[in-house]
């Protein structure tokens, strides 16, 4: 135990057998790892078993609090300090050394968590370009004072069972560490593209919400000097209002942001986030149009008003 860094790890987990080897084997400086599963039907849980992790069942009743809350609220963690990882991310040997020293000196520091910055690998190469990087999450905190801000999203059907886009609100202040952790998943484009299919509902969700104008209320706040979270929720404000998003998104990171200094991945990349912004354009529509539900089986208005028509207009 000496050699070993007094973190508790989460590690949400769904049908992961591709991913969970490479991502657990960069965990093994991990005091205790837990696995928390969705009744994989794969090899998850004997992958996680075989590393060492404490595999947990979580059974989502579709309503809040999520998986990684509900982890939260009820794993029987033996550390005050949890890290947040995902199947298709890596810690480095030189992010550990970092998080030792930074919880460690904890006493003599005012922060009670740590962003971690991520480097995206798609199709094999980092995309360092179009906005993906920096690309900051709070991952490291004390588990007593941060829980996941509720955007009221669980109710939309094949969102999943966990908190993907939601931030963490945390108690205290914040740091950042300066390397970097990995974000590869070793699946191919199919399960891109069907986790984007499924990531779109919410985010349809999201931009509903936003034009109905409900309060931030619960959740990390919208502000232009904010941090840099908070400045994206404030500029999504402003995006989810504007015409022709799917053109803009692609303009935005290929030639803006300059994604096309990524190759033929950066391309890609880019024709594919304009794919997901008109997912989410059309499904925004569908929401308007059925009275907020995904369900395109109830019969919209035979009118409807000029904001829905304009959205299914500038959605293509």
């Amino acid at each position: 135990m000496s050699n070993k860094i007094p973190v508790s790890v989460i590690i949400p987990a769904k049908n992961e057998e591709a991913n969970l080897s490479a991502c657990l084997a960069s965990l093994q400086q991990a005091d205790e790892i837990f696995v928390v599963d969705s009744q994989s039907t794969d090899k998850s849980a004997e992958i996680a078993t075989s590393y060492g992790a404490k595999v947990v069942q979580f059974y989502f009743n579709g309503r809040w609090p999520k998986k990684k809350n509900w982890s939260l609220d009820n794993l029987p963690f033996r550390n005050e300090w949890i890290l947040i990882v995902d199947c298709d991310e890596r810690i480095t040997p030189e992010l550990w050394d970092e998080i030792a020293v930074s919880i460690q000196n904890d006493q003599q520091s005012q922060f009670n968590g740590f962003y971690l910055n991520r480097r995206v690998f798609f199709m094999g190469k980092w995309i360092r370009h179009g906005g993906k990087y920096p690309d900051w999450n709070l991952r490291l905190f004390k588990h007593k004072l941060g829980r996941y801000e509720n955007l009221n999203t669980e109710e939309i059907r094949n969102t999943g069972d966990n908190e993907v886009h939601e931030h963490v609100i945390l108690k205290g202040e914040v740091g950042y560490l300066k390397n970097d952790m990995l974000h590869e998943d070793f699946r191919d484009l199919f399960h891109w593209l069907e986790r984007h299919n499924r990531y779109s509902n919410w985010e349809a969700r999201v931009y509903y919400n936003i034009l109905l104008r409900k309060d931030d209320d619960g959740t990390i706040g919208a502000s232009l000097f904010g941090d840099a979270v908070q400045r994206k929720r404030f500029l999504k404000k402003i995006w989810v209002r504007l015409p022709f998003k799917p053109l803009l998104r692609f303009i935005l990171f290929y030639i803006i942001q300059r994604g096309f200094l990524d190759g033929k991945a950066g391309y890609i990349y880019g024709r594919l986030l304009s794919q997901y912004e008109y997912q989410i354009g059309v499904k925004l529509y569908e929401l308007r149009s059925c009275n907020g539900q995904l369900n395109t089986a109830k019969k919209p208005t035979k009118t409807a008003p000029k904001f829905q028509q304009q959205e299914a207009e500038t959605a293509i």
